[in-house]
């Protein structure tokens, strides 16, 4: 225990014994005194606590610091499209060798037994490795899982959450690519609410997406490689067998406790895997900025538990998504052609921080709506790289197959982000009118894609245009994120995209 002079929230009046803080601690107090802030939109008391003891592991549940609380009322915002955006992250930890921390971090959160999530080919390499002996070293009691499936199901979501649910876990960590970090956040949540269907959190229209109202255990997640971004993120997607397409879960309440950043975990990536995992910053970045602006959403919610994780393009996404692209554009060939290139896939890691922290508050659209057919329909399709013994697209490239059409499709609605996207990925945009900044945007990324080695379309990864209507009907559903779109959309355009994807070059 050590004693800090600290300032805490206390929205809710809670008992000075055991005030609930955002820091995840419970506070107990010697002496206080009362503060008043009332800058900003409203007033808000903060006590300043004096040798205040900090003891693990609680969560605050005041609306400025948590969405796992109970549900209020409604009001009428007096709008259709919402007023306001809010922006939510994972604490980041960024470094060469920091994952040796990880076994401190759960001494310090006074873990019992922790749940450590992995896939069966990771648990055999030295991210694994690293954390495990971290573990050991710092007397850590941990039960593995490390049948995480590569492109999770609902199926193996339920496999996994069955496990969690056979123990008392206090801590879960993630070590792993998005399907181990996705699939991780699923066990927390679940065996946090055991009474609850699967399908109350999922998506809607495929789920019921009830508000998250319980409070979860903390999660750290490790991720081995440079694309989801899910170590910052309240999203965890799964393929929902019965529809062959993918959904998932968005809350704010889901999200890591923590992102453990290591660079050194990406140089292990097969080229393969490097290529379509920066695919998935790439198109996290690009839809992000161009998505539709959060104040042209709608509806607007009537409480702020309603408000979606994925909100609209915001300044303060656009800040990241656009850094984002930045590093793909500079760093992503480097790091694909030379494993060996430290410097690149260390930039290309940061990148997916970067373009996770601006996707999970804006939101994607097209590329990744369309792609969860695309994935989830797969026939016979073995990606390289990959050591699965189920047909795969990987999700990164199912999601970029079909960014030159949809870029040509959306820029008529914010030229000036198309025509800023393709300048910052090498074109020379200084002779380009307005009105051609999609198709600058969608020749600059078939030239970025080509050079990269990527499939020549769909048609290369096993769709013919026979398959067309069961991928625009896997799109359909997808509401979530293809209403983020900033073109609206019917379903002859989405078959149009679709067409237009079959081939790339």
């Amino acid at each position: 225990m050590h004693k800090y002079k600290i300032v805490i929230c206390t929205y809710l009046a809670r008992p000075l014994p055991n005030l609930l803080c955002s820091s995840q601690m419970a506070v107990q107090a010697s002496t206080s005194t009362q503060l008043r802030f009332t800058r900003g939109f409203a007033s808000n008391d903060y006590t300043v606590y004096e040798n205040a003891v900090f003891s693990p592991i609680y969560r605050c549940r005041c609306p400025a610091h948590s969405h796992t609380f109970h549900q209020a009322s409604g009001h009428d915002c007096g709008r259709k499209t919402d007023y306001a955006f809010e922006m939510a992250s994972s604490n980041i930890r960024y470094g060469e060798g920091v994952t040796r921390e990880i076994g401190m971090d759960l001494q310090n959160m006074g873990a019992r037994n922790v749940c450590l999530m992995t896939d069966n080919n990771l648990s055999q390499l030295s991210p694994v490795e690293a954390v495990l002996e971290s573990l050991v070293q710092n007397g850590v009691n941990y039960k593995v899982y490390d049948n995480v499936r590569v492109e999770p199901t609902d199926s193996s979501f339920k496999e996994a959450i069955a496990f969690a649910k056979k123990e008392t876990f206090d801590i879960y960590v993630a070590v792993g690519g998005g399907s181990v970090i996705d699939t991780c956040k699923a066990a927390n949540l679940y065996a946090c609410h055991p009474d609850a269907d699967f399908l109350d959190f999922v998506n809607a229209p495929i789920g019921k997406a009830k508000p998250i109202t319980g409070v979860l255990k903390p999660l750290i997640a490790v991720p081995t490689t440079a694309g989801t971004g899910s170590e910052t993120t309240g999203v965890a997607i799964f393929d929902f067998e019965k529809l062959k397409a993918k959904t998932g879960i968005a809350s704010r309440a889901i999200k890591p406790t923590l992102g453990i950043v290591d660079p050194l975990h990406t140089l292990h990536m097969p080229e393969r895997v490097a290529a379509n995992s920066g695919f998935d910053v790439l198109c996290h970045a690009l839809e992000s900025y161009t998505a539709l602006p959060y104040n042209m959403r709608s509806p607007c919610p009537p409480n702020p538990i309603n408000r979606p994780a994925y909100q609209g393009s915001n300044p303060i996404s656009d800040v990241w998504s656009r850094h984002a692209l930045n590093v793909v554009a500079k760093y992503m060939k480097r790091a694909v052609n030379d494993a060996e290139d430290v410097k690149a896939r260390s930039s290309m890691h940061l990148a997916s921080v970067f373009a996770g922290i601006g996707f999970g508050n804006a939101g994607v659209h097209l590329c990744h709506g369309m792609s969860y057919p695309i994935a989830g329909n797969v026939k016979t399709y073995m990606a390289k790289g990959y050591n699965v013994d189920h047909p795969v697209v990987p999700h990164g490239l199912s999601v970029v197959l079909t960014s030159p059409a949809v870029f040509a499709f959306t820029a008529s609605m914010c030229p000036e982000r198309h025509l800023e996207a393709a300048e910052i990925l090498g074109a020379d945009v200084s002779n380009t009118k307005r009105e051609d900044a999609g198709l600058l945007l969608a020749d600059t990324l078939r030239q970025f894609l080509y050079d990269l080695k990527v499939e020549d379309g769909l048609s290369a990864v096993g769709y013919t245009k026979d398959d067309i209507p069961d991928l625009v009907r896997g799109t359909i559903p997808q509401e979530r994120v293809t209403k983020l779109s900033p073109r609206e959309h019917t379903e002859e355009d989405l078959t149009n995209l679709f067409e237009a994807s079959l081939k790339l070059y």
